[in-house]
């Protein structure tokens, strides 16, 4: 029988695996863990001081933090009782964390510390009480402050005797959540999720994609603030009696990969380039017989792959390789296999990318070295996958098949159009349209994408990122920044170019590339900007432009590209918390640098340009 609501989800791994870890994160030098059954009762703790607190059905309340166990309890704890979390990205200034919370009309807050504490203060929205998760003894506790062992304590001393028939009177359309678009293109919407939209949406999920088993280590480090991880990275594997384990942060990822050794893991694209890019490095740096025997490996890895696409699901399941690509694939697997999936910790059985495209190259080199990425599609309001690839038959450069619980079509105007049991409620205050509308059965997603012949969905571009040229010409810009992004000497992209005759490339080198790229040669490293006014760099960085984009046509080929010497962040405005390029604050954040590429008065290269844009290469 389905679970009626996302506690009853939760109640039933309890029940099933009571002193198994449920949450791991890293303390005093290592990793330490939560049972599900101490889960469970620390959830009804923090139920029962929420509630003595006057948190009811419907009542707000805002997570500020990082991820970690908290977190997680939390958000169970709130909508156990009926009430609705709201949560907000810790990178958000004190003004955009002042925005959410008098937009989604937030009760209460729980914070991660005192610097999150301080932007709510400053934000000065409506708060009645504020819980603060970890202390350093520098906040003193108030009427309005109260620290987290209290709330816990509070709630132990005075349990919410209801509670039980409360969580469980809880149906599928109750709300569970008001989540906050990232705003890529404008003011954040609040996006009204039910118990119903996320059980919908990993009942779709499991089986379809990978399965999720009790047995599952993943490893958490996309912000649980974002939809894609509170639904792939806690309530999916939660829902089965798995373990999550909290990286300490995006820098520690790789340290804790060997802590860990996850069997699964979300990710978005960056990751994967970074990874991808890193060892591109290293085998070119490497001596000519290792990198024959790597490129060998990685050719049979990819004739597998393919042999894996063309054959049957049914000859697959019962028969072998054939027998030449079988030994080869088993010495390829010795070889450089292992050592590749070594560097996630060497038990992964699969990846889910999402949150942004990725690029078909980099997707193909995974699933050679026997590192499977499934690729998915969704948005916010839809909770959020629509698509993904199934690990059956996983199609490279598509964004797999619509779940089986929803439907897909292509508009004329070529957006795709989904309706099913895991689309929102709403906008928070605002209704249901979206950038296009949204009728009473199908949502608009603002994207534009085909159907092939298989039934595979492939996103082209948001119909708002469109480029159009004064030439007439229409440029998806998407596919050519995954081109270059592409190449181990750059870190970031952009293109830039709506009503223009051409198209100019905003590049964030690889500045670590460029070094080791530069000490080859016997040159010692400088400093960014120098090192991106060298005209050995420049060229170099031009050939890599033109390479990675010669399969384009000449009108998508950017002409220029404009070199910066700092990589774009979420702080500084310019990405979202889940590392997409807010492209409409790139383009103000850097509007004289572009201004000064479209100029014709430079021959390319050694102007230097505010912002952090140091030169104009002519490609």
């Amino acid at each position: 029988m389905k679970a009626k609501n996302l506690l009853d989800m939760l109640w039933r791994s309890v029940a099933s695996f009571p002193n198994k870890p449920a949450l791991m994160w890293k303390s005093g030098g290592s990793y330490q863990s939560l049972t599900y059954y101490d889960v469970w009762e620390e959830v009804r703790q923090v139920a029962a001081g929420l509630a003595g607190l006057g948190i009811g059905k419907n009542d707000k309340v805002a997570i500020l933090s990082e991820n970690n166990p908290k977190w997680t309890i939390f958000d169970f704890a709130i909508c156990s009782l009926g009430a609705v979390s709201v949560p907000i990205y810790p990178t958000l200034s004190p003004e955009q964390t002042a925005y959410i919370l008098r937009n989604a009309d937030c009760r209460m807050v729980a914070v991660q510390s005192e610097a999150q504490l301080e932007k709510v203060l400053r934000g000065e929205a409506d708060i009645s009480h504020i819980v603060l998760m970890h202390s350093d003894g520098t906040v003193c506790e108030s009427e309005k402050i109260l620290p987290y062992l209290k709330l816990v304590r509070s709630g132990a001393d005075h349990p919410f005797p209801d509670w039980e028939r409360r969580w469980k009177e809880i149906d599928r359309d109750q709300l569970a959540t008001i989540i906050h678009t990232s705003g890529t293109t404008g003011q954040p919407k609040g996006v009204m999720l039910t118990h119903g939209n996320f059980l919908s949406n990993m009942e779709g999920v499991q089986f379809w994609c990978l399965e999720a088993r009790h047995d599952d280590v993943l490893l958490s480090y996309l912000p649980l603030s974002h939809v894609f991880e509170r639904m792939a990275g806690q309530f999916m594997p939660l829902s089965v009696g798995a373990t999550i384990a909290y990286a300490e942060s995006i820098h520690k990822i790789e340290e804790n990969l060997q802590e860990v050794k996850p069997t699964v893991m979300t990710s978005v694209p960056l990751l994967l380039e970074k990874v991808y890019a890193k060892v591109q490095q290293q085998m070119a740096m490497s001596a000519p017989f290792r990198r024959k025997v790597f490129d060998w490996a990685v050719q049979v890895g990819l004739k597998r792959y393919d042999y894996y696409l063309q054959t049957p699901v049914d000859k697959l399941i019962f028969d072998e390789l054939p027998p030449k690509l079988r030994w080869q694939w088993k010495l390829a697997d010795r070889l450089v296999y292992r050592k590749v999936n070594a560097k996630f910790g060497g038990r992964l059985r699969g990846m889910i990318s999402g949150g942004a495209a990725l690029d078909p190259v980099i997707a193909r080199f995974f699933w050679a070295v026997d590192l499977p990425v499934l690729e998915g599609y969704g948005l916010t309001e839809s909770s959020p996958v629509i698509s993904i690839n199934p690990i059956a038959r996983a199609k490279i450069g598509t964004v797999g098949k619509p779940l089986p619980n929803l439907e897909v079509r292509i508009a004329e105007d070529g957006e795709i159009l989904v309706r099913g049991p895991n689309v929102m409620k709403g906008y928070y205050k605002k209704g249901k349209e979206t950038g296009s509308g949204q009728s009473e059965e199908w949502l608009y997603t603002g994207d534009v994408g085909e159907l092939d012949h298989d039934g595979y969905l492939r996103v082209v571009e948001r119909k708002k990122r469109m480029l159009i040229l004064s030439t007439g010409k229409n440029v998806a810009p998407q596919p050519v920044e995954l081109a270059l992004n592409q190449s181990a000497f750059i870190a970031q992209s952009a293109l830039v170019g709506h009503g223009r005759k051409y198209v100019v490339a905003l590049v964030v080198p690889d500045f670590p590339s460029l070094i080791g790229w530069m000490e080859q040669k016997g040159v010692a490293p400088t400093p960014p900007a120098e090192l991106v006014q060298d005209r050995e760099v420049q060229a170099l960085l031009r050939d890599e432009i033109k390479r990675v984009t010669q399969s384009f046509a000449p009108f998508e080929r950017p002409k220029k590209a404009v070199l910066f010497t700092k990589e774009w962040s979420a702080e500084a405005g310019e990405l979202t918390p889940t590392l997409k390029v807010r492209i409409n604050e790139i383009e103000k954040i850097y509007k004289e640098s572009i201004e000064w590429a479209y100029a014709d008065h430079h021959p390319g290269g050694n102007e230097t340009m505010k912002n952090g844009a140091v030169a104009c290469v002519v490609i």
